[in-house]
């Protein structure tokens, strides 16, 4: 029963996780007409870079906080103390994926911005 609820929690974390990301994860998609490769991907390594200052790890942190507080609360105000746990468990990693999602958009979105600031035509 229990690995039935972890299946569960983590095909819908998996599925809503989807839902909210605005951006893919990867290189984004930029028109070459009039560009070098080797400018490209001088610049692209340089924005990657900057990308790398987001606090991926202080989203997770905050998330997972915020997710089990949310999860333990809940949990007792419909049960008992272990229904308390099981929900600020469930919070938490819920949470975490949440802050590790917006990390990644986060990211992405500091790329492209970075480009576009260089004068790249970023299609996506």
């Amino acid at each position: 029963m229990g690995r039935c609820r972890l299946i569960l929690c983590l095909g819908f974390l998996t599925a809503f996780g989807g839902c909210t990301s605005s951006s893919l994860p990867g290189r984004p998609i930029v028109d070459m007409k009039g560009v070098t490769l080797a400018a490209y991907e001088a610049d692209l390594a340089e924005c990657d870079e900057y990308a790398k200052e987001v606090e991926a790890g202080k989203q997770v942190a905050i998330g997972a906080a915020a997710g089990a507080a949310v999860g333990g609360l809940m949990g007792a105000s419909i049960g008992n103390s272990d229904r308390a746990k099981r929900s600020a468990g469930a919070g938490a990693t819920y949470g975490g994926a949440r802050g590790g999602m917006r990390a990644l958009n986060e990211s992405n979105k500091v790329v492209r911005n970075c480009l576009r600031n260089r004068g790249y035509v970023v299609l996506n």
